[in-house]
């Protein structure tokens, strides 16, 4: 399972965006905050997940229309946003309002399937029986197809606006977002169809057990899968994700935080869980050089040229801000990674307290 190491070229980081209940403006705005912390240090990328019921962010669109207006350079993505509550169209008509804002730097993770808590939001979100509306691929190739701004209606449909008679589609068009489509994909099924409809691949720390009980056997099943069933005809990106918590610059008490932190969910990585047969890998909490060990081990890394830093829930800006720090400085150079031209090759100095 061992294969030659890839340069990883382009590193990102997941953040929850998480709050407390009586003060969502201020988790909010430490998030956004550790967006434009991550572009200092040179991260390419910085990511979302869309949750609801949750505190944290329910709204990717909003949020990051308002992280376009913050940073510069840094690309933005959802990961993931359950496809099963939306409007194909209008979260196309959002989507691409963030992208033109973010000047092109927007990326678009999905995912199909029945989404999480469907029995309390179902019928808040349809109106009625959820259970009879199609909630498979389909939708995201709708989505996808509106995104691309294919035309809607008959060839010789028109419409009247104060702009004069035209063809409809998805307005504003932003061009070259439907090739920054991502598709969470965690089973050989998801993999083979991400491949197969032009989309991206987005591996996490979470993947489905098929006929296996190791997590990294799984993934390269999925990555082989999507390589032997991909387009040719242009270059489809792969990325992975890991939960990565380096404690070099971290003090005692935030050293025994992380350690607690990776032995509270250390259990759950020893075999699969549930029906679906769910795999994790363990937590990759330690020193640089230690992390660096494990990394270099890892096959699917060893395969890819992006890796995605997914941080915990339970931590605190300052420490995110620690977490990157150490990556960026520490461990990123040895994957091979380089800093964007555009960034201060002077370290970033840590805002305690005032992420």
């Amino acid at each position: 399972m061992t294969a030659a190491p890839r340069a990883i070229r382009h590193i990102g980081f997941l953040t929850p965006g998480n709050y407390k209940d009586d003060n969502p403006y201020d988790g909010l705005e430490s998030t956004l905050k550790l967006l434009e912390f991550g572009e200092e240090l040179g991260f390419d990328s910085a990511w979302v997940r869309q949750r609801h019921l949750e505190h944290g962010i329910s709204s990717a669109g909003a949020f990051l229309a308002a992280a376009s207006q913050r940073t510069r350079h840094i690309q933005l993505g959802t990961a993931v946003i359950q496809i099963g509550y939306e409007s194909p169209y209008r979260l196309a008509e959002d989507l691409s309002t963030v992208d033109v804002l973010a000047q092109g730097r927007l990326n678009v993770g999905v995912s199909a399937g029945v989404p999480a808590h469907a029995d309390l939001l179902g019928p808040l979100v349809f109106d009625g029986d959820w259970k009879d509306y199609d909630l498979s691929h389909e939708r995201v190739k709708r989505f996808a197809s509106h995104l691309r701004g294919d035309f809607i209606g008959a060839p010789d449909t028109l419409i009247v606006t104060p702009f004069g008679r035209h063809r409809p589609r998805l307005q504003p068009r932003a061009k070259g977002l439907v090739n920054r489509l991502w598709y969470g994909g965690g089973s050989l099924r998801s993999s083979r169809w991400a491949a197969q409809n032009g989309f991206n691949l987005m591996l996490s720390n979470v993947t489905t057990g098929e006929d296996t009980d190791d997590f990294f056997e799984a993934q390269l099943r999925q990555l082989d899968i999507y390589h032997v069933n991909r387009e040719l005809s242009w270059e489809q990106r792969v990325s992975i994700g890991r939960v990565i918590v380096p404690t070099d610059s971290a003090d005692t008490p935030t050293r025994r935080k992380y350690a607690a932190y990776a032995a509270s969910r250390f259990e759950r990585t020893l075999k699969p869980q549930g029906e679906r047969r769910i795999l994790f890998p363990q937590d990759l909490v330690g020193t640089s050089e230690q992390i660096l060990e494990r990394l270099l081990e890892d096959p699917v890394l060893a395969a890819v040229t992006e890796l995605r830093l997914e941080l915990p829930y339970e931590f605190q800006p300052h420490e995110y801000q620690q977490i990157l720090s150490d990556f960026v400085e520490r461990i990123a150079p040895e994957l091979g990674w380089k800093r964007p031209l555009h960034v201060d090759q002077h370290p970033v100095h840590l805002k305690r307290g005032q992420a």
